[in-house]
C-alpha cells in the first residue's frame, strides 16, 4: 500500500537521515508490534461497555444526585476520552501513522488530556471524601452539584492547557522509511523542552496528587479509627481502591519516562548505553498496562460500589423485559420492576 497517497498535501513531514533519525529498541517495536493491537482492542471493547454503563447509571439512575456522582462521571468520561483513541493507537503500533498530522495532534493532545484530567479528578473525589467525613459541617454548604460542576468545567480548562504543549509539538514525520506520529520538540532547546514537559507530567500528574492523597486520607483515617462509622467507611472505600489502582497502573510508567529522560544524568556512559534498549522496551510495557485502566474503574464499581450493583440489576432487568415483552409488555412485571427500584434507591444510601 502506497501510505505517502494517503497523506493530505498539507501533510507536515520531516525527514531526518538516517543518521539523525531517533534511537528506537527493535525489541520495543516488536512487543508494541505483536502485543498492544489486541490488548488496545480489549481494552477499547470492555472499557467502552464498562463505563458508557457507568455514565448511564450516574444520570439515569442516580440523577447526579451529589458533588460525588459529578466527579464519578468526570471521570468515566476522562476514561472515555482514551478508550475513543485505542483502535488509532492500536493500528499505529502494528504498521505505521495513516491518519494525517491533524489527527496525530488531536489524538497525542486527547491521550494528555485524558491522563490530567483523570489524575485531577481522583483529586477532587478524594477531596470530597475528606470534606464529607473531616469536615462534615462545612461540607453541607460546599458539597453541592453546582460547586461540583464549576470545579468539573475549571478541571477540564487545566488539563487542557497543561496539554496545549502536546497539540502544538506533535507531527507526523518520515523516521527510518515509515511515517511516525511523534513528539517534534523546538530544534534550538529540544533537551530542556522534553526534559520540562516530562517533569511537569510528573509533578502535575502523581506527585502533587500523591501528596494531597496522602494528607486527605491520614485525616480521613484519623476520624473513621474515631468513629467507628461503618457507613463512612464504605463510602471511602470506592475512592481508595480507584486511587490505589490508578497510581499502581500508572506510576511505572511515569517513572520509567522519567529515567529516559534524565537518562544522561542518571547514567554513565557505558550503563546509559546498556539501558537504552531495555528502557525502550520497558516504556512499551508501562505504558500498555497503564491503559487497561480505562476499563478498570467500572469493574471497581461493580465489586466495591453498592448503589453500582443495585443500579446495574435493575437496568439488566429492564433490559431482559424490554426483549421479552415487546409490543405490549407484561403489567405485572412492570409494577415489579418499579417496585423494586423504588424500595432500592430508598434502602441504599452508601456511595455508587
Amino acid at each position: 500500500m502506497d501510505n505517502f497517497s494517503m497523506m493530505p498535501d498539507d501533510e507536515t513531514t520531516f525527514d531526518y537521515g538516517p543518521d539523525a533519525a531517533p534511537v528506537h529498541s527493535e525489541k520495543g517495536k516488536t512487543f508494541a508490534s505483536n502485543f498492544v493491537p489486541p490488548l488496545y482492542s480489549l481494552v477499547f471493547i470492555f472499557g467502552l461497555l464498562g463505563n458508557s454503563l457507568v455514565v448511564l447509571i450516574l444520570i439515569r439512575y442516580k440523577k447526579l444526585k451529589n458533588m460525588t456522582d459529578i466527579y464519578l462521571l468526570n471521570l468515566a468520561i476522562s476514561d472515555l476520552l482514551f478508550i475513543f483513541s485505542l483502535p488509532f493507537w492500536a493500528h499505529y503500533a502494528a504498521r505505521e501513522w495513516v491518519f494525517g498530522d491533524t489527527m496525530c495532534k488531536i489524538l497525542s493532545g486527547v491521550y494528555c488530556v485524558g491522563f490530567y484530567s483523570g489524575s485531577f479528578f481522583i483529586i477532587l473525589l478524594t477531596i470530597d471524601r475528606y470534606l464529607a467525613i473531616v469536615h462534615a459541617v462545612f461540607a453541607l454548604k460546599a458539597r453541592t452539584i453546582t460547586y461540583g460542576t464549576v470545579t468539573s468545567v475549571v478541571t477540564w480548562v487545566v488539563a487542557l492547557f497543561a496539554s496545549v504543549p502536546e497539540f502544538m509539538f506533535h507531527h507526523v514525520q518520515m523516521e527510518s522509511g515509515s511515517y511516525k506520529c511523534t513528539i517534534h520538540y523546538p530544534s534550538e532547546n529540544e533537551k530542556e523542552w522534553k526534559q520540562f514537559l516530562t517533569l511537569m507530567t510528573f509533578i502535575l500528574g502523581l506527585a502533587i496528587p500523591a501528596v494531597i492523597i496522602v494528607f486527605c486520607y491520614m485525616q480521613i483515617i484519623k476520624i473513621l479509627i474515631k468513629g467507628r462509622n461503618e457507613r463512612k467507611q464504605k463510602a471511602v472505600k470506592l475512592i481508595s481502591v480507584i486511587m490505589i489502582v490508578y497510581f499502581l497502573l500508572w506510576m511505572p510508567y511515569n517513572i520509567t519516562l522519567l529515567l529516559q529522560t534524565y537518562q544522561d544524568s542518571i547514567f554513565s556512559c557505558g550503563l546509559k548505553n546498556d539501558c537504552e534498549g531495555k528502557l525502550s522496551v520497558a516504556i512499551a510495557v508501562t505504558e500498555a498496562i497503564a491503559m487497561i485502566h480505562c476499563c478498570i474503574n467500572p469493574v471497581i464499581y461493580a465489586f466495591v460500589g453498592e448503589k453500582f450493583r443495585k443500579y446495574l440489576s435493575i437496568f439488566s432487568q429492564r433490559c431482559m423485559l424490554a426483549l421479552l415483552c415487546t409490543g405490549g409488555g407484561h403489567p405485572h412485571l412492570d409494577r415489579s420492576t418499579s417496585s423494586y427500584t423504588s424500595s432500592t434507591e430508598h434502602d441504599i444510601s452508601v456511595g455508587l
